[in-house]
């Protein structure tokens, strides 16, 4: 299979995939006689992502930016920190109990908490909760990535005379980037996630997560389903980007 074929096999394989899924869920709801309020018709959630397009685009606006905002500032203290902890035994040692204490946080506790303690008016909490999730697998693929620089180009730095500053921006940055990347990937899905569960809770309304628990609780499920499907694209928008990111990383490096 030449290069062209294979890239147009892989764009057209999800689509038809996607497009048989929504033929059987349209008929299962309308032949199979499925009650509109356990899965609305596609056709339904259709005419809803229509009619509430410019309330989806603001809600999409607020969540996004949120997770946005707690994607850069938990990776960027993800890597810091992971920097610290490969340089000094002991912030390595002072670090792993936190971060194994931060992977196993809930966060259906901590939003209630943190919405509460900055007030209703503000979107801090939200931020802070997606920010936390994403430190977590930025600093564990960073800090194994400092690791993975081989002892033969560490000595063949010593040999150099080379400083720990250069060390570390000639060969420890440069293997480590990989890496770093992919928590990066991994955290974006998760700043997405954090963020809209955060929204359940409290806190400023109009965000993806307040709508869709809103929607659900007047019984409009076609609505929900909407900002459902608006979440699932905002993820993979921030997915894609962050993928995209990171390859060209290693291309450029390569």
């Amino acid at each position: 299979m030449n290069p062209r074929t294979e890239v147009a096999a892989r764009t057209i394989a999800p689509i038809v995939v996607g497009l048989v899924v929504l033929g059987g869920w349209q008929l299962a709801v309308t032949v199979g006689g499925v009650d509109d309020y356990l899965l609305p018709a596609p056709a339904s959630i259709i005419d809803q992502l229509v009619e509430f397009a410019p309330s989806m685009l603001s809600a999409g606006l607020i969540t996004g930016t949120n997770a946005l905002i707690g994607l850069l500032v938990g990776a960027v203290l993800g890597i810091v920190v992971a920097l610290f902890a490969a340089s000094a035994r002991l912030v390595d040692w002072m670090a792993a109990p936190v971060v194994a204490a931060l992977a196993v946080i809930p966060i259906v506790a901590l939003a209630p908490v943190l919405n509460t303690m900055f007030g209703a008016d503000s979107q801090f909490g939200r931020q802070a909760i997606a920010a936390l999730a994403v430190f977590v697998p930025v600093f564990i693929n960073t800090l194994r990535g400092l690791r993975q620089a081989l002892p033969v180009h560490r000595d063949l730095m010593a040999v150099y005379a080379a400083k720990p500053g250069q060390v570390m921006r000639t060969v420890t940055l440069p293997t480590a980037t990989p890496f770093v990347f992919t928590g990066i990937r991994i955290g974006s899905s998760l700043a997405v996630i954090s963020a809209l569960v955060a929204e359940y809770f409290g806190g400023p309304r109009g965000g993806l997560g307040g709508l869709i628990s809103t929607s659900a609780a007047s019984s409009a499920y076609p609505r929900a389903w909407a900002y459902v499907i608006i979440s699932i694209v905002l993820g993979l928008a921030f997915y894609l980007v962050t993928l995209g990111a990171e390859r060209l990383a290693v291309r450029r490096r390569s």
